[in-house]
């Protein structure tokens, strides 16, 4: 907050609406809620009222580009207008729904990734979309207009495209026509686990299971796709760290290393798993107290002002729109590596508040 009061002014995001906003401040959100401090409230709305409009209208966003991305900072509009019942905010979320209502889909269902990205589901789109879906959905809609199946439906999809069964663990990214390079031209999928991938799908998971009905049908399934994919993820926990790698199943490769935005997402979910009553095998909190003490002692530094850095973070990664982005572990391995990172540090803070959080609500 005293470092980068406007995270929109930070290096390289020039005022763009970005989705790395939403990462950050869904930690402030879980923070005020936990602590009840407005500070944190004010922070969340002073960054959001540079995009959102009198009229609701979204500085930035352009609806017809089909990027599901753009949905994510939409997921603080919720708190914002329940704490204020300013309507631009439920205008703005409005404008966000309507977006899938347009979005391109594969042929079962599942959404595009993005409209420059067609027939991919990427794990990462998991994490932007179906949360804000779902909560919209229980917020602004009428019990009869809403289609739960829908969001569930993300899920199901994606676990049975992305899956590598020999290991439990998804591929970044799977690609319904066969045609990308990166994707293999039987199943359809990228060629590596990429660590922040699955860090999105799991966060995905727990914040979706935690807004999904108790009496959904689908709800046991997502259940179990939760506890399948973080026993994979526990059979690839670095053993003397208790985090996670860049490329989660290459260990000590050379030029692999551990990283601290994947090994957050993963300590999130891990805690509001065990939380939410989703993982209820008892050796999880043992698992998670390893993995929370690796990532203070991985990644953490503080500063000689009180600040705390974030090491080891991917700036980014992708696949596809330029060739070097084919998805190797090569590929993984050579995008930047920086520190304090938006996406690293909202990830971090929102696996140190719950990890706190759940062991008050455990006491």
């Amino acid at each position: 907050m005293e470092r980068t009061p406007r995270l929109y002014e930070a290096n390289g995001y020039h005022g763009k609406w970005s989705y790395d906003y939403g990462v950050i401040l869904k930690g402030f959100e879980l923070l005020w809620k936990v602590t009840g401090e407005s500070k944190y409230a004010a922070y969340i709305r002073d960054n959001m009222d540079y995009f959102i409009q009198n009229d609701g209208s979204i500085r930035g966003y352009q609806q017809d580009e089909h990027n599901i991305d753009h949905l994510n900072n939409g997921k603080l509009l919720f708190g914002l207008y329940q704490m204020t019942g300013d309507t631009k905010y439920k205008q703005a979320a409005s404008h966000l729904r309507q977006q899938l209502r347009t979005h391109p889909r594969t042929s079962e269902g599942a959404f595009w990734h993005k409209q420059v990205y067609p027939y991919q589901i990427w794990l990462d789109g998991l994490y932007m979309g179906a949360p804000f879906y779902l909560e919209y959905m229980l917020h602004f809609e009428q019990e009869e207009e809403q289609d739960l199946d829908d969001v569930t439906r993300q899920f199901m999809l994606c676990a049975e495209h992305n899956l590598d069964k020999q290991t439990g663990l998804l591929y970044h990214a799977w690609d319904e026509q066969r045609v990308q390079a990166w994707s293999d031209p039987v199943t359809g999928q990228s060629p590596n686990f990429w660590g922040r991938s699955m860090g999105w799908f799991v966060m995905a998971l727990v914040d979706v299971l935690e807004l999904l009905p108790q009496t959904h049908p689908d709800r046991l399934k997502l259940i179990d796709i939760l506890n399948d994919t973080m026993s994979a993820l526990r059979n690839f926990q670095d053993a003397p760290s208790g985090v996670w790698y860049q490329v989660i199943n290459e260990g000590t490769r050379k030029g692999n290393y551990l990283e601290a935005s994947a090994s957050s997402m993963i300590v999130y979910a891990m805690a509001k798993g065990i939380r939410l009553g989703l993982l209820q095998d008892g050796t999880w909190l043992k698992t998670l107290e390893h993995a929370y003490a690796g990532l203070i002692s991985e990644f953490v530094m503080e500063t000689k002002e009180g600040w705390v850095n974030l090491y080891k973070n991917c700036q980014v990664a992708g696949l596809g729109g330029e060739p070097r982005r084919d998805g190797t572990y090569a590929y993984y391995i050579s995008e930047p590596i920086i520190t304090n990172d938006q996406k690293g540090l909202g990830a971090f803070l929102l696996a140190c508040t719950e990890y706190e959080y759940m062991l008050n609500q455990k006491m």
